[in-house]
């Protein structure tokens, strides 16, 4: 009884979060149709999102960007369902990049990913449709859409990192870092040095080597993509050979600019 009154009101949530607010301005002039031929299997797609939950994530993470994708196939055109996600009311699915035509976008591509573990991680992506959305932490979402507390920025990222822990619930950016985590592939991993006594100059002069440690795939969110060492910044005007001087710009008066 106590379990379905919570999926009703989780579910009565997630409709509520999902709706859009109107003061949302798009600035990218990238058509959808030029990016989607760009997108790559194993691209992340970020959206700066225009829903009340957008608000409460991009609080949350000082970030534009409060939703990913990942793209698991190559489109033909924008119509085509190559980007997998973590909806809040449908769980995992298969989207087109048309569903974000109207909003701001990046993608974050991985660096010379292998064609296996492109694979692999496609693979592993595409295992969890289906799964729900986690909305263990939604009424603290929601609660910051009500009244913003002055939260200290470094205790902020865990105030949303912690999911159910279930395996058939994720959210957007969780289930993206598990992906990549699947394969060895870094985000944004903590560094540190062990001491060895090695004679290699390749360990340094202290002894000491690099590590990487794997943050919990639940500490993740969107933003981790765009500030990840680890992945190029995708413009599809500079993909598709953009020339400043083929610019024509218009004076005050509305008359071409294009004296040599």
């Amino acid at each position: 009884m106590a379990s379905a009154f919570s999926t009703k009101i989780g579910n009565w949530l997630a409709r509520y979060l999902s709706k859009s607010v109107e003061s949302y301005r798009r600035l990218d002039t990238i058509a959808i149709e030029e990016l989607a031929t760009v997108l790559r299997p194993g691209d992340v797609l970020l959206v700066e999102g225009n829903s009340r939950i957008s608000i409460a994530i991009k609080y949350l993470t000082q970030s534009s960007w409060s939703h990913a994708c990942l793209c698991v196939g190559t489109a033909n055109s924008s119509s085509d369902q190559i980007l997998l996600e973590a909806d809040l009311q449908e769980g995992v699915r298969l989207v087109a990049p048309d569903r974000y035509r109207d909003l701001n976008l990046r993608i974050c591509r991985p660096n010379k990913l292998a064609a296996k573990d492109e694979e692999l991680l496609v693979g592993f992506a595409r295992e969890k449709l289906g799964h729900r959305y986690d909305l263990k932490n939604v009424i603290d979402l929601i609660r910051y859409l009500i009244q913003r507390p002055a939260v200290p920025q470094r205790y902020r990222r865990a105030m949303i990192a912690f999911g159910s822990g279930e395996p058939t619930k994720a959210i957007c950016s969780t289930l993206i870092a598990e992906s990549f985590q699947s394969i060895g592939y870094p985000i944004l991993p903590i560094h540190g040095t062990e001491g060895l006594e090695r004679e290699s100059e390749a360990v340094g002069e202290d002894g000491e080597v690099p590590l990487y440690y794997k943050r919990h795939f639940t500490h993740f969110t969107p933003r981790d993509f765009d500030l990840s060492p680890y992945f190029h910044v995708i413009k599809p005007t500079l993909e598709k050979g953009f020339d400043y001087r083929e610019v024509h710009w218009e004076d005050a008066q509305g008359l071409s600019d294009n004296a040599e």
